[in-house]
């Protein structure tokens, strides 16, 4: 997430965000892009967070250098922690802001960013930057989540209350949480005229998805969006709460499932 004077990071960095967001592996989050890595590439994944899709990254490109950048130096320690508990060392993690990256123009084979624009109020701004640092006939890869397909099984009443309330809280950050199905058009606007879609529907069944049930029961009461929720007087603490016992109910049920819509865009330079 980039620091910016206009931009709010809906999730913050409370310890359930980031914990939910550890669980991510490159496997899963940039599968559309591996097969495209070589080794010997230089790479740069942008709003890293706990660094550990960007360790997956650095593995595949090896040994080639890897770059993971986000705006919190706070969550950086985490990927920094998780890169020598796998014996990755060819990735370093810097803060820094995506409207300003303080590298060289063309100094990227693939640039990367996993659910990083649905958060900022400029993502055009921010796709123009990472195109700058990316080389010639580099590769720009970037994934986000459509909040609006997500669907829970078996449903329950405080759902549509919770994403409601998510799509408010992210819009009044002027965030796009359905940012998805803009993707395409924002790569495009931003001078990559030629791009690949790769969607795919995130499925979350058993003890998946009663791990992302039971995160989310955390998350709606003491992260980011809880606090934002009730600064700008769209929840109180009770409806939180209500909220939390919905998602901690439906986590313990017995068949629980879970799944969304992501769209990945791939385009060269």
């Amino acid at each position: 997430m980039a620091d910016h004077p206009q931009d709010r990071y809906t999730h913050g960095h409370h310890e359930s965000v980031v914990q939910s967001h550890a669980r991510r592996r490159a496997e899963v989050e940039a599968w559309f892009l591996l097969p495209r890595l070589e080794p010997g590439m230089a790479l740069l994944d942008a709003g890293c967070g706990p660094g550990t899709v960007t360790a997956g990254l650095a593995r595949a490109v090896s040994p080639g250098h890897v770059i993971g950048l986000d705006a919190a130096p706070e969550v950086l320690e985490h990927a920094r922690l998780h890169a020598s508990e796998e014996a990755v060392d060819n990735v370093d993690f810097v803060a820094g802001d995506v409207y300003a990256l303080d590298f060289a123009d063309a100094e990227f084979d693939v640039v990367y960013a996993n659910q990083l624009l649905q958060h900022l109020a400029d993502p055009i701004r921010a796709l123009g930057e990472l195109r700058r640092v990316l080389k010639p006939g580099g590769l720009l890869a970037v994934r986000d989540a459509d909040y609006a397909t997500m669907s829970p099984h078996p449903k329950f009443p405080q759902f549509p209350d919770w994403n409601r309330l998510y799509h408010e809280v992210a819009y009044r950050n002027r965030a796009e949480p359905d940012a998805g199905r803009t993707l395409p058009a924002w790569v495009r606007a931003s001078g990559f005229p030629h791009i690949e879609i790769h969607p795919n529907v995130v499925a979350m069944d058993g003890e998946e998805a009663r791990i992302w049930g039971r995160t989310w029961s955390q998350r709606i009461l003491y992260s980011g969006i809880a606090d934002q929720a009730l600064e700008y007087g769209l929840a109180d603490q009770s409806e939180l709460q209500r909220i939390s016992d919905g998602w901690a109910t439906w986590a313990e049920s017995p068949e629980p499932f879970f799944m969304f819509t992501q769209i990945a865009v791939l385009a060269p330079r």
